[in-house]
């Protein structure tokens, strides 16, 4: 497959000029860029989403026009998209085999076949997902897997991945690896879209990067490092990754102690202090986001107690959490952590709503006020405070849903998946963003499925295994190592 001087322009916005990009039979060819490059938008095309303005595909050496997602599919295309697109209320093998169910003379849908062939695909990923299952049932890492499935169950020529390793840990994304190699194998080509950079050096042959919608260049992965790459995506070198501070601990400020929650984790104990980041790592299923959202009063309690400064708190709904200083910083931030159809202003003030017009009317000068000076901290690049939420990137909405919390003055921040889906200069600026709040004496509870990011922010560090406390870290004594371990039930140490 080859796209020669691809352009396109939306009203307002040239996302793509004069792009190239080159897949051959057989290769793993990375896309990377900061958010906004236009890599999506690149790939949309080539998945019949998008109509191009300028520029030629070709397939197997011919020119084509893809007019449609299903005749992208009939070429021999399929796409793993960043965003989930799955049926909730469907089972898993109804959303892997949607519109495409194996049928019996006559007609009818042959439920039993559907199923065996859902759980074997589910197998050689090596997913323990039950396909009868509802998909509303499952985490976001367990959708993610079952969208990957869905793409995968179709035979194709050439597979689009973007962000797919996202929701994953570091055990389920080898899995997807073996996965890709044996379409490699097969003479599948694979375009991987990534901001992981540690994954492209482990399964790409070679890498594109694109820069403000424009084609920087195609490298050979091997003869690239690390630097030199975040130095083509972001046009300057980033001086440290992790910007973590060693600071003095502080009081306790959030004591959990036995926490249960029946089938879901069991006996989870521990303090947080202020100004403290206490990451939180463990496998899909291992519980680790259920604690923050039981903590949040998003997921009813069996047992245990909260304790904030030395207080014993209840908290039985979020709005109780939002009251006592708690903030949830969600890992799917488009479905559960912002309203898309709203402002950047909106969003930011949702949470003290009331505060601002306790009567029929909204105080506006203080709303705009506090609103410009949250858009000023944080180096928001929006275009006015009424932009739309939809419409920014990923880096920040991440921002604004910091922000949302901010305004309610927040002890406790919750983080999971703080950085999940946006780019590494981004990624670099929320850490920033983390290390002054703890500067200031919130403490942050950080879930996290990034094993760097766990190592390169965490004072200390829980690791979890089915739905219990294994390990504890400090900082200095944390390797990837005996985090994998623990979090494979390998290893029981001291809490």
């Amino acid at each position: 497959m080859v796209m020669t001087g691809i352009g396109k322009q939306f009203p307002g916005v040239r996302a793509l000029q004069d792009v190239q990009f080159q897949v051959l039979a057989g290769e793993v060819h990375g896309l990377v860029g900061e958010n906004g490059a236009g890599k999506s938008t690149l790939m949309r095309i080539l998945g019949g989403i998008h109509q191009r303005d300028a520029g030629e595909i070709r397939l197997r050496g011919r020119p084509v026009e893809i007019r449609s997602p299903i005749h992208a599919r009939t070429l021999g295309i399929s796409i793993i998209h960043q965003e989930l697109n799955l049926v909730p209320a469907l089972s898993v093998a109804e959303n892997i085999f949607l519109g495409r169910a194996p049928r019996r003379s006559g007609g009818l849908v042959d439920w039993r076949e559907m199923y065996v062939r859902a759980g074997r695909l589910l197998a050689d990923l090596g997913v323990p997902i039950d396909p009868r299952r509802r998909v509303s049932q499952l985490t976001v890492a367990e959708q993610q897997l079952v969208e990957i499935a869905k793409t995968l169950s179709v035979d194709a020529e050439l597979v689009i991945m973007d962000e797919p390793t996202a929701a994953l840990t570091l055990e389920e994304t080898e899995r997807l690896f073996r996965f890709i190699r044996d379409l490699q194998g097969r003479g599948v080509g694979v375009v991987y879209i990534t901001h992981r950079l540690e994954e492209v050096f482990k399964i790409t042959d070679r890498v594109t990067v694109l820069r403000d919608g424009q084609y920087v260049g195609t490298y050979p992965t091997a003869e690239l490092t690390l630097d030199e790459l975040i130095r083509l995506m972001v046009g300057r070198r980033l001086v440290e990754k992790f910007p973590k501070e060693a600071m003095p601990p502080g009081l306790p400020i959030l004591e959990i102690r036995r926490l249960a929650v029946r089938g879901v984790f069991d006996d989870i104990s521990f303090a947080l202090r202020r100004g403290e980041i206490l990451g939180i790592a463990g496998l899909i299923g291992s519980g680790k986001t259920e604690v923050a959202y039981a903590i949040f009063g998003a997921m009813p309690l069996d047992a245990g107690e909260i304790t904030l400064d030395g207080r014993p708190v209840l908290i039985r709904s979020p709005a109780e959490a939002i009251a006592h200083g708690i903030g949830l910083v969600t890992e799917d931030r488009k479905r559960l952590g912002l309203v898309l159809q709203m402002s950047v202003r909106g969003n930011i003030t949702l949470p003290i709503v009331k505060q601002l017009g306790p009567g029929l009317f909204i105080r506006r000068g203080e709303e705009h006020a506090l609103v410009d000076r949250a858009i000023r901290e944080l180096d928001m690049a929006v275009a006015s405070p009424e932009q739309l939420i939809r419409t920014l990137s990923g880096g920040t909405q991440q921002k604004v849903v910091v922000a949302k919390w901010l305004q309610t003055r927040a002890r406790v921040l919750l983080m999971a998946e703080p950085t999940r889906g946006i780019d590494v200069g981004a990624k670099v600026e929320m850490y920033r963003l983390m290390v002054e709040l703890a500067r200031r004496g919130v403490g942050i509870v950080m879930i996290s499925s990034e094993m760097p990011e766990i190592l390169g922010m965490s004072d200390r560090i829980i690791v979890m295994h089915e739905g219990r406390i294994t390990a504890e870290f400090p900082r200095a004594e944390a390797t990837q190592e005996k985090i994998m371990a623990s979090a494979a039930g390998r290893v029981q140490s001291a809490v």
